[in-house]
């Protein structure tokens, strides 16, 4: 189990310190949301969870197969949503990956990326929308 201590600091912001490692990281409610934007949001951090575990699970599979992944870039868009209760209704997550279309690890790390734990976790009632772009 990882412990991850977070202290409500005021002013719709908080400070969460990861207990392994001691890093910290602020959040901050959005403009939207009475705050002042000046960090991620818990949801923007649900967003960038889901792409930086793609990423990852994408990378120990590259690993595994020897393909070079480096400065593949993630692009995730997060959308609340309109009615009650405020939630996230859509993610969209655009890959560039530095490896041609027709390489054959390229189902692979599309299947590595849609297993990873985060994508497990997100509720069925978010729309989860992906776009590839083999960028060599």
């Amino acid at each position: 189990m990882v412990e991850i201590q977070i202290n409500y600091e005021g002013q719709l912001r908080c400070a969460a310190v990861h207990g392994p490692s001691g890093t910290r990281l602020e959040t901050d409610a959005p403009v939207d949301n009475h705050g002042l934007g000046e960090s991620f949001s818990p949801t923007d951090l649900v967003a960038t969870a889901l792409g930086s575990c793609m990423a990852t699970i994408m990378g120990i599979v590259a690993r595994k197969e020897e393909i070079d992944l480096a400065g593949m870039k993630i692009t995730v868009g997060k959308e609340m949503s309109a009615d009650l209760p405020r939630r996230i209704s859509r993610l969209t997550v655009a890959f560039e990956v530095p490896i041609p279309e027709d390489h054959p690890g390229c189902e692979l790390l599309k299947n590595a990326a849609l297993t990873c734990p985060v994508s497990h976790s997100i509720h069925s009632e978010i729309e989860v929308d992906l776009s590839w772009s083999w960028t060599a």
